[in-house]
């Protein structure tokens, strides 16, 4: 199997209902983290991890995220003209000139499990990354480059996990497992969403997934659930009858940004990293804290 991981996959196609009505004629990930929207951080992760093929799974509604990623020619000419060029400059990396940008729209929102099936006719037999960008993570190696280093040894799929409160599981994927190696787990089950009195541990998937194309296979074998929908977690527990999974402790911290206090927390904590603003605002934190 191919070791190295060029493609990753975004799933972005959701309605981001928790944040209406910001996202009533704009993607959810297409909202700011003081400066960068969500899906920024997401593809700067996996561009860090040496990835090259960026496939965005889209819906309606999410032409904010193409153009995003385009070049803005008025945009440029304009700062050029104004001599703006620390902006400009901004502006012309939002994707390096050696990332290409793919869009392959979801025409129904049929879950998870259906957006990633979606990405197939790209992706094919590589092995991919997946990256929620509702989970933006803050790691002094980004996330993903840590999971890529843990596929490279092991040549198996691999889940981003973190130990979560019990009280909180069944807003999860939880993992049974046992341990491997220093923040690494076998995993040996899995589990949607379970409550808190039948989860089978606190360990939870966090919006980060390396996967072996044999997902497909089992996503297209999967049998629906409530909705219609495909959930990816069955097509998880399918795969590892067969192949072994591993579950990462990652080293980073995670801000659900899909809850509107994760969106604020990340904004406190992104707010006071940003070299422009990070003094003043602490000042003013100070003031109402």
């Amino acid at each position: 199997m191919k070791q190295k991981i060029s493609k990753a996959v975004f799933p972005v196609a959701g309605m981001g209902s928790r944040f209406l009505p910001a996202t009533k004629a704009t993607a959810k990930e297409m909202l700011p983290i003081v400066d960068k929207p969500l899906i920024q951080y997401a593809v700067e992760e996996a561009v860090a991890a040496g990835i090259t093929d960026m496939v965005f799974i889209t819906g309606r509604n999410k032409r904010a995220i193409e153009d995003h990623f385009d070049k803005a020619y008025e945009l440029e000419a304009m700062l050029e003209a104004q001599g703006k060029l620390e902006l400009l400059r901004t502006v012309q990396s939002v994707v390096p000139k050696h990332v290409n940008c793919i869009y392959i729209r979801q025409a129904e929102p049929l879950g998870l499990g259906h957006a990633v099936l979606c990405a197939q006719p790209i992706v094919q037999d590589e092995p991919f990354a997946l990256i929620l960008a509702d989970d933006l993570i803050d790691g002094k190696t980004p996330v993903m480059k840590q999971m890529a280093e843990v596929f490279v040894r092991h040549t198996c799929s691999v889940l981003g996990v973190q130990d979560v409160p019990r009280a909180s599981t069944g807003q999860y994927g939880i993992v049974s497992s046992n341990n491997l190696e220093k923040d690494i787990e076998r995993v040996y089950g899995i589990v949607e969403k379970p409550t808190p009195e039948v989860a089978p541990s606190t360990l939870a998937v966090v919006g980060r997934y390396i996967l072996t194309p044999r997902i497909f296979h089992h996503l297209e074998n999967v049998k629906p659930g409530s909705g219609g929908e495909i959930q990816l977690t069955d097509g998880i527990a399918a795969l590892m009858a067969e192949e072994q999974l591993l579950a990462y402790r990652f080293n980073g911290i995670r801000y659900d940004c899909g809850s509107k206090l994760g969106y604020l927390q990340a904004q406190v904590a992104f707010g006071l990293k940003h070299e422009e603003l990070r003094a003043g605002f602490a000042e003013y934190l100070k003031t109402v804290v």
